[in-house]
């Protein structure tokens, strides 16, 4: 990827390249369903990074895109703003077909990509002038206020800036261009845990003022958990789970119980992972409505996100092998 495109793509609209793709249109302003992907495939040379992508957010959601490395996100995140094409399927935001993609339709998206590729010669100042000229709905203002408020100073160089404001300067500049939907690829990846709770909070006070859809990529399941309500699990360039928080975990429950119990319960309902010790086992299962009721020696819990993230990690590795 040319680092130039992905420069513009971070915090600008007026990418040529996009004007001459598509129609001027206006995605709708209140479209129910944020971001939607139909089969969606990429290839690079004969392997698939994803095949058969399918699930809807709605909009308003922060939503958790989870997975190993190399198990697709990233790849999902390009398809999701613009900056690769699909080998198969579709790509809508805001009601809107991301490729090709409309002038209009790019203005509503920012992304912020893992490296964080700002203009390391720049100052902030600079940098900020920059953002206002490329960008119709810019919000110098704040941009101003909430880098002053976290003592950035204007003058500097980006190169200069230390990791934690680098990343509060391409939030806040991803931000100013008020878009309907932001889109983070490991954001807090270069962070220190005090730093990546700091920056998330404040990431998350300036969303609590504005309508807009998050797709967060992390792989710190703590950080996501306090402040994502949708989750989208991808695992060897397939989806396994799609849905709000709320749903996945009241479907599920952690059983725990006798050992010897734990064959049986499998054959009776789906289990989506077994952990077993010399007298207890541990299981993750899915019971539908008319599943059996449950010998009254086990323990019956909802379980925390993090089980149920890396049971579904670990099943989709196992299914490899």
């Amino acid at each position: 990827m040319d680092p130039a495109r992905r420069h513009r793509h971070l915090f600008a609209v007026d990418d040529s390249e996009s004007l001459d793709r598509a129609p001027e249109l206006d995605p709708p302003e209140h479209a129910r369903t944020a971001l939607r992907a139909t089969g969606l495939g990429k290839r690079y040379g004969k392997r698939w990074a994803l095949q058969e992508c399918s699930f809807d957010i709605p909009t308003g959601s922060v939503v958790a895109l989870v997975g190993q490395n190399g198990a697709g996100k990233s790849t999902l995140l390009h398809l999701l703003v613009g900056l690769c094409r699909p080998n198969a399927g579709s790509v809508t935001v805001l009601d809107s077909s991301m490729w090709p993609a409309s002038a209009q339709l790019l203005a509503q998206v920012s992304f912020v990509a893992q490296d964080k590729p700002l203009y390391r010669a720049l100052s902030v100042a600079q940098l900020l002038r920059l953002g206002a000229r490329m960008n119709p709905g810019w919000d110098q203002a704040y941009a101003m206020d909430r880098l002053h408020g976290r003592g950035i100073p204007l003058e500097r160089k980006i190169g200069k800036l230390s990791g934690g404001q680098r990343t509060q300067v391409a939030l806040v500049m991803a931000l100013a261009k008020r878009p309907k939907v932001l889109v983070l690829d490991e954001p807090l990846a270069d962070l220190d845990p005090l730093a990546r709770r700091e920056v998330m909070g404040a990431l998350m006070a300036d969303l609590a003022e504005r309508d807009v859809t998050v797709v967060l990529s992390s792989h710190v399941l703590s950080d996501l958990a306090r402040v994502c309500d949708w989750l989208v699990l991808i695992e060897s360039g397939r989806v396994q789970l799609a849905d709000s928080i709320d749903v996945l975990l009241s479907e599920h429950r952690r059983l725990i119980g006798p050992v010897e119990l734990a064959d049986g319960v499998a054959r009776r309902i789906p289990v989506v992972s077994v952990q077993r010790g010399e007298r207890q086992a541990v299981l993750l299962v899915r019971p539908g409505p008319a599943d059996p009721i449950l010998d009254p020696r086990w323990q019956v819990q909802e379980p925390p996100l993090e089980d149920l993230v890396l049971a579904y990690m670990g099943n989709a590795q196992a299914a490899l092998r």
